[in-house]
């Protein structure tokens, strides 16, 4: 095989696994994608840079918060994701001669494949990964003293054509030592793997140098309110404060071991035979498939997807796809019942779909930030604009890496709008406009505030102003039939909350309820 048969094939095999990515992430998995970017607010604002960046592995949260805000379309953040597993397994590539051994260049991009694939696991993980690569290739490519052969033949060059300056002595060690603390503050811990790729072969100093970086964490613990631990594991490689993420620390470890298996195996990785290039990207393609196919989560995704529906009110396609397939699940059922009561077939056709019991259209709500929103969602729609607000807030609250969400202030602006709230409204709408995806809704929103006419005359705004509760009362779960008639007989123009009584008494098989209201109708 020639050098230039042997490029394309492995430019073909890189572009294969960006093309499996993409299918994967934007065909497979879109909705994980959308959950990724309702759980975060970017906005471009000079202090919510700051606070990003002022902390280890900050540059790298940024790029991360700053990708997945275009995860709100599927498709583009399926390429933005393939294109960086793409470069990640590229600049593994020119770590070393793999020859035989190309198709193991993939294997840290396949594990960071599997870690993306947990919803909670952040793309600031993978910019990390990427930053320090990317810093290891710079490092790589700086115009260091030449090896004694080079030396000698540019000795002998003319001195018209002079030697190219180069870098040694104490160079080495002195950039260094600027580069690690510095990479560690652009892409946290996960630097380490800069720091293990530059491994010279006088170690001397070199223990020096890890000793600093051991020392980093413990320094800044002092300084930091963070917990030692996410200074030593990563403070933004995933949601959840407690979790370490031991795929991304698999794939991080793994560029550095396969890097040094190729370079002990040089010799008889680049013998003839080169079709076993093109073999062992065929043996990792099947593997990955396999740990893929695996670990996917398809309950998560189904659930996710009815959720996405209902954030978007696309109660046409909830219908479609619950009578392809019947939801079993606690959301799913809530927001099949929802679009059902939309379309005016709650009570009608009730029972030729799973149910829930009573939590099939008020579920509780758990202290979580995922399950509260499709409940939240019933309320809103029902006129219950207190108990969304309330419900809305509290799930934002419960965002485990304390950050804001886009979709809970659009909702927060809507309900304070509808009640009235002018100013709080402001507050959720000027830090939207500050957005890429959301301030055109913003402006337009902003707008209708203190417009009493204009909302009146808005199709949903003023119908669900009109639906609302007029007097206060205190929520139980527990007391639901009373809120529905409360609800329905406050503004019996209110369909949905006539919908949802019936259900709820055919449920409950409150006989004597179900025909008093059914005559009030009619």
């Amino acid at each position: 095989m020639s050098i230039n048969t042997l490029k394309m094939t492995r430019g073909i095999c890189t572009l294969l696994f960006g093309v499996a990515v993409l299918l994967f992430f934007g065909r497979v998995y879109p909705h994980h994608l959308h959950y990724q970017e309702q759980f975060q607010l970017f906005i471009f604002d000079s202090t919510y840079v700051w606070e990003i960046i002022k902390l280890p592995g900050g540059v790298a949260d940024l790029l991360g918060r700053f990708c997945t805000q275009f995860f709100l379309f599927a498709w583009v953040g399926a390429l933005i994701i393939s294109v960086l597993l793409s470069a990640v397994q590229l600049l593994t590539l020119r770590l070393a001669s793999w020859g035989r051994l190309y198709g193991l260049s993939f294997v840290p991009s396949c594990l960071l494949w599997l870690f993306l694939l947990d919803e909670n696991a952040l793309l600031g993980g993978v910019w990390a990964v990427l930053l320090s690569l990317l810093a290891g290739w710079a490092f790589d490519h700086l115009p260091w003293t030449p090896t004694q052969g080079t030396q000698a033949a540019c000795l002998r060059k003319t001195s018209q054509d002079g030697c190219p300056r180069t870098l040694g002595g104490w160079t080495r060690p002195i950039l260094l030592i600027i580069a690690v603390p510095l990479l560690y503050w652009i892409a946290g811990p996960v630097c380490i793997l800069f720091f293990l790729l530059q491994a010279p072969k006088r170690l001397s100093w070199y223990y020096g140098l890890f000793i600093l970086l051991a020392l980093l964490p413990v320094l800044l613990s002092f300084y930091l309110p963070i917990p030692a631990d996410k200074l030593w594991f990563g403070i933004h490689y995933h949601r959840y404060p407690t979790v370490i993420p031991v795929l991304l620390w698999v794939a991080v470890l793994s560029i550095f071991v396969l890097t040094l298996i190729a370079r002990a195996l040089h010799r008889w990785a680049n013998a003839s035979n080169n079709y076993m290039t093109l073999l062992s990207f065929v043996v990792v393609a099947i593997g990955m498939a396999f740990f893929v196919s695996k670990k996917t989560n398809f309950k998560a995704e189904k659930v996710m997807q009815y959720d996405f529906m209902a954030r978007h009110q696309q109660w046409n396609r909830i219908l479609d796809t619950v009578n392809a397939e019947k939801p079993n699940n606690p959301i799913g059922v809530t927001v099949q019942n929802l679009a059902l009561g939309m379309h005016g077939l709650l009570p009608d056709h009730l029972f030729e779909y799973n149910q829930n019991g009573i939590l099939g259209l008020f579920p509780d709500v758990e202290r979580d930030a995922t399950s509260p929103l499709p409940t939240a969602e019933v309320f809103y729609q029902l006129g219950m604009i207190n108990v969304a607000q309330r419900t809305v807030f509290e799930a934002q609250e419960a965002i485990l890496d304390f950050q804001k969400s886009a979709r809970c202030y659009k909702r927060l602006a809507q309900t304070n709008l509808i009640n009235g709230d002018y100013e709080v409204a402001r507050k959720y709408l000027m830090a939207l406009q500050k957005t890429l995806f959301y301030s055109d809704w913003a402006n337009e929103t902003l707008s209708l505030l203190g417009n009493e006419e204009a909302i009146a005359k808005h199709p949903e705004y003023g119908r669900l102003r009109q639906f609302a509760y007029k007097d206060d009362f205190y929520f139980s779960d527990h007391t639901t039939s009373q809120m529905l008639q409360s609800l329905f007989l406050s503004n019996t123009d209110n369909r949905l909350a006539y919908e949802y009584l019936l259900a709820y008494c055919l449920l409950t098989g409150d006989r004597e309820t179900y025909y008093q209201f059914t005559s009030i109708k009619q």
